[in-house]
């Protein structure tokens, strides 16, 4: 018998690219994924919230979480200013009906955003009711040294924040465990990046299973833990020939997840005083 938690599977519309927006919530409502994770960036239908929401009446797929424009390519997507893309951000969610937001730490160089950021963070919490779980990343590597790129830190299990996604094509490339990451973050970790990766100096995104992270592990953990986040899938197919490979990379990933999204359990009966028997389920190791 298997035990399958709560959490939602999704997908993130950045996983169809070079396709945009429109095609991941269609392929998402194909494959029988369980909604999307907006990824907001430079596809103009990510930005448009009135577009966003008509995609997902029109496919029936929820959005689960929004994830603010962060990346070096969308320091400009809807403001320079990093706090109006948060608010706007969140805005998004709040509009759509998503319960996270997803952000990463500031640049060194933002120093006014950084400037406060987990305290900031905790009054937003507090104010619209919306989850920010701030993402870690990964120590940049230029001529053999590390960049130290973020501030504080890469890992946001170093900082003050009640709510953090785990990323695991970040944690390989960071040289780190995605499972003792999890165990580190504890009872913060509120949302994952499923994906994969090898300890190289590429954030590679693979399709779960291809890579060298304990995929299957950290996935079976939470199932123990009745873990009740989103799962979304963030990975690469740009190298995909087709459209139809696309979707297979895309329908293999979901396979994956959802297989090892569960535990066994250990069903037993008990008699009781009264003399009837009661059902008596174990988590059990798999």
């Amino acid at each position: 018998m298997l035990r399958v938690p709560d959490s939602p599977v999704g997908l993130s519309t950045a996983s169809v690219y070079p396709q945009g927006t429109a095609s991941a919530f269609e392929m998402a409502a194909s494959l029988g994924y369980d909604g999307v994770e907006l990824m907001v960036w430079t596809d103009p239908v990510s930005q448009d919230i009135d577009e966003v929401e008509r995609l997902s009446e029109r496919y029936s797929m929820p959005v689960l979480s929004v994830h603010a424009p962060c990346l070096l390519i969308t320091q400009r997507v809807w403001s320079p200013d990093p706090w109006v893309r948060l608010t706007r951000s969140i805005e998004a969610a709040q509009r759509l009906g998503a319960s996270t937001v997803v952000v990463h730490p500031p640049f060194r160089w933002q120093r006014e955003y950084a400037k406060g950021f987990g305290r900031r963070i905790a009054a937003l919490e507090e104010e619209t009711g919306i989850v920010i779980a701030v993402e870690n990343m990964y120590p940049w590597r230029a001529a053999g040294r590390e960049v130290a790129a973020y501030a504080p830190h890469w890992d946001p299990a170093l900082g003050p924040y009640s709510h953090i996604t785990l990323d695991l094509s970040h944690a390989a490339v960071a040289g780190a465990d995605s499972l003792a990451m999890a165990e580190a973050i504890g009872d913060r970790l509120s949302h994952v990046h499923m994906t994969d990766g090898t300890p190289s100096s590429r954030d590679e995104h693979l399709i779960p299973g291809r890579g060298n992270q304990p995929c299957a592990a950290l996935l079976e953990r939470l199932a123990r833990q009745e873990w009740s986040g989103a799962v979304i899938l963030e990975v690469t197919t740009r190298r995909a020939r087709s459209v139809a490979e696309r979707e297979a990379d895309l329908d293999e990933a979901l396979a994956f997840t959802r297989l090892n999204l569960a535990t066994s359990v250990e069903t037993a009966f008990a008699v009781g005083a009264d003399g009837t028997t009661e059902k008596v389920v174990r988590p059990g190791a798999r």
